[in-house]
């Protein structure tokens, strides 16, 4: 993950494989897996976002705000605005989705926590490499 902003080609990069990822486990999988797949990497992909945004954040503090808008995204499902929203746009649907679910919020944070693991790996090793 990009610690400078030298690095957000990086960071693109990344957000643009788990997108692929997510929507491909998506496309050629189903059931349980896939669902909750899916929300994992959705998580990863607004952590990458987070970090892309800021990349000066430390690796937990990504890890917060990201949570913190999924977890938002997911209790704003309990309203009706989402679901009206997807309605009328795919990209709506894929983004705010449309039904609340408990087990996601669990989900986000699995999908969350390798990146900032990996962040933070990634970082010390560069600022090893630097001294």
């Amino acid at each position: 993950m990009p610690t400078s902003r030298a690095s957000l080609p990086a960071a693109i990069a990344v957000a643009f494989l788990v997108l692929f990822a997510g929507l491909a486990i998506r496309k050629w999988t189903g059931g349980a897996f896939a669902k909750y797949a899916g929300v994992a990497l959705y998580a990863s992909l607004i952590y990458t976002l987070v970090i892309a945004i800021a990349p000066r954040l430390s690796p937990w503090r990504a890890a917060a705000i990201a949570l913190g808008f999924c977890w938002a995204i997911e209790f704003g499902q309990l309203s009706s605005i989402p679901a009206s929203l997807a309605r009328r746009s795919m990209l709506a649907r894929l983004v705010l989705g449309t039904t609340f679910n408990v087990p996601d919020l669990f989900w986000y944070a699995v999908g969350i926590a390798p990146m900032a693991v990996a962040d933070g790996g990634l970082r010390a090793r560069a600022l090893h490499r630097r001294n």
